[in-house]
């Protein structure tokens, strides 16, 4: 059976839509927070988000293009 990639027209205009607009973070302690409530809740992926997101904030020419 061949594997083909299935084409989401929507999802590629959604893609190049979203990097085309600046999204403004939140300050960081904000993000600090939330990466703390994540901890106490057990929430993996919210602790790496809240992360990701801190370090984006803290350094903006991190992963910058």
């Amino acid at each position: 059976m061949n594997a083909s990639v299935v084409r989401r027209p929507t999802e590629h205009a959604a893609l190049r839509a979203a990097a085309r607009s600046a999204r403004p973070l939140p300050p960081v302690d904000c993000l600090l927070e939330a990466l703390v409530i994540a901890r106490r809740a057990g929430d993996r992926e919210g602790m790496t988000l809240a992360a990701h997101r801190a370090v984006r904030a803290a350094a903006p020419e991190v992963g910058a293009p």
